[in-house]
């Protein structure tokens, strides 16, 4: 029994997909016949066999990702053929004589090597499985599926996983054979190459069949890749010389030039003579400035002791400001020109709120990527509801507004669609999905704008919604609301309707992924029914953080909660 594994295909060509099988179990092949076409990234290549004998076994099937150094099929009488492709004078002798038929000799030289690996000597380094190598520059993966536990019986080539990387989702095949007793790794873990993922009972199944193919497993290497090479060729119609171009003619290495600031340095950069006086170029040397780089003030550019520290001067405040230019998330500090040219200016301190907003928003603004989606949504039946229902509202000492409305359509939109109710930790590279609904209501007030949360929104009714939100814009605007009643938001809503405006794009408030923006209502023609009917109509803005949400999950999350501002029936359904 021998066992064909798919050879080397070329250089950096590591695995293709199987489009077609041309063997089947039981059919009898020979060396160099074609018994597979592979795609690459290259080509489409016909793969020969480097053995000889019949199918008993094929290990894969039509459109599955093969490897190289995979197992395609297994032959038998396989190794009698790998003996006139690569003979060798001194084993043929050897083997006559311990049997009279030269077809019995190859028997007889398999199994004495056998004995020798099933005495396990090292058991524990054939059945431990260690995750191999996936592909250039790939280190690791996410373990998405375990298909193997303990007490399940792998053989050699089965998938054993499924990882994802970061280029693709692929199956890890077996290399070792027997009955698994310990699995090292869980689902969802990061598995690092060379890791190990699980341990076998005994390594005794897997000895005898590793070096059965040894004597095989060469002569499929460079040889079998020019064969496959020629094949493909042949199919194409083109000779080697058209499928190989000539190499491009090598480009001398240009010639060798000093850096312009090593020629300063060594004095060899050839310049201008600069008119100075000794004392001045004495001066330049021990301010540490470029005599070249002064500007001069005197009769013909002629450079002072005023010039060069002018010029040390001038350098010193690049140096600084260039210190204070933001790190990171800092806060920007813009150069602005000197606006009292053109008039009396007035400055004024930015401190507190404003200047922890404009902080909080420059970091958010520079670190999302943001994108807005935009929809509205007819409110006219909601409308008529918030005026029937408003009295209760404000028995209860709180105002039936839209804004409490959404709060209770955003908790249940939040519920269906929990991406938007989740944050990014780069750092970790992990997403972290909140299993509670708080949302922040941004407040404008003459201090600048402050988001108190609402907390639990999704296990309150609206009319206690409302009497929440009235109570938490009053404290914002008489300074009364404290930094813990501003944190733990995990989505946020804005509303300008009582300003004015069609739209806008709200920034998302970070460390949050998303946010909702209410426009101010009005009354539209809509067609209805084969007429126009005059209906109230909401603008919404979405801002979302494309890391993780994609614009086609925006779109549903936001026409769900314009049909349910459309639909009130549609809360107390599924929300």
């Amino acid at each position: 029994m021998t066992e064909f594994k798919l050879p080397e295909l070329g250089e950096n060509i590591e695995q293709g997909d199987l489009v077609r099988l041309m063997i089947q179990p039981g059919a009898s092949i020979s060396e160099g016949q074609p018994v597979m076409e592979l795609e690459t990234d290259k080509a489409v290549v016909e793969v020969p066999s480097s053995v000889s004998g019949t199918v008993k076994e094929i290990r894969v099937k039509e459109g599955e990702k093969v490897r190289v150094g995979q197992v395609i099929f297994v032959v038998d009488n396989g190794a009698s053929a790998a003996r006139p492709s690569s003979p060798q004078p001194t084993p043929e002798p050897a083997q006559p004589l311990r049997t009279a038929k030269p077809a019995a000799a190859a028997q007889p030289a398999k199994a004495q090597p056998a004995p020798s690996p099933s005495a396990e000597p090292r058991p524990g380094a054939a059945s431990d499985f260690r995750l191999p190598e996936l592909g250039e520059n790939i280190a690791q993966g996410d373990l998405i599926r375990l298909m193997i536990s303990p007490g399940a019986r792998v053989s050699e080539g089965q998938p054993v996983m499924e990882l994802e990387t970061d280029k693709a989702v692929v199956e890890v095949p077996s290399s070792v054979t027997g009955v698994v007793k310990q699995v090292h790794v869980k689902q969802g873990d990061k598995v690092n190459v060379g890791q190990l993922i699980f341990t076998l009972e005994g390594a005794a199944a897997v000895a005898p069949e590793r070096p059965k193919p040894a004597p095989v497993e060469h002569i499929s290497g460079q040889q079998a890749a020019r064969l496959a090479f020629q094949a493909a060729i042949r199919a194409e119609g083109k000779t080697e010389r058209e499928a190989l171009p000539p190499d491009q003619p090598f480009a001398p290495p240009p010639g060798f030039a000093m850096p312009a600031q090593l020629g300063k340095v060594a004095g060899t950069e050839h310049r201008e003579p600069i008119p100075a006086a000794p004392h001045v170029r004495r001066l330049a040397r021990e301010l540490g400035i470029d005599i070249h780089e002064a500007k001069g003030s005197g009769p013909a550019g002629r450079i002072s002791e005023d010039d060069v520290k002018a010029c040390a001067k001038a350098m010193l405040a690049a140096a600084t400001a260039a210190a204070a230019a933001p790190r990171g998330g800092q806060f920007a500090a813009t150069e602005l020109p000197d606006f009292t040219r053109w008039g009396k200016i007035e400055r004024v301190s930015m401190r507190g709120v404003r200047r922890k907003t404009a902080e909080h928003l420059w970091q958010a603004w520079t670190s999302i990527p943001h994108v807005t989606q935009n929809d509205r949504a007819d409110i006219t039946e909601l409308e008529q509801l918030r005026a029937r229902f408003a009295k209760k509202a404000e028995e209860a000492g709180g105002k039936m507004t839209v804004t409490a409305i959404a709060l209770k359509v955003c908790a249940s939109a939040l519920k269906i669609f929990p991406q938007f109710n989740a944050s990014i930790d780069l750092r970790k590279e992990d997403i972290i999905y909140k299993q509670y609904i708080h949302i922040g209501v941004a407040v404008d007030t003459d201090r600048g704008l402050l988001v108190p949360v609402i907390r639990d929104v999704d296990k309150k009714n609206i009319v206690e919604l409302a009497v929440e939100l009235t109570e938490f814009s009053k404290k914002a605007r008489e300074k009364k609301l404290s930094p813990a009643e501003m944190e733990g938001g995990t989505f946020t809503i804005t509303n300008l309707g009582g300003i004015g405006g069609t739209g806008f794009s709200p920034i998302v408030n970070l460390p949050e992924v998303a946010i909702l923006g209410l426009s101010r209502s009005s009354m539209e023609p809509v067609w209805l029914n084969g007429k126009f009917e005059p209906r109230m109509v909401l603008p919404l803005s979405l801002s979302y953080d494309h890391r993780l949400i994609d614009g086609a999950d925006a779109a549903r999350f936001l026409r769900w909660i314009a049909e349910a501002f459309e639909q009130p029936f549609l809360l107390s359904v599924q929300g």
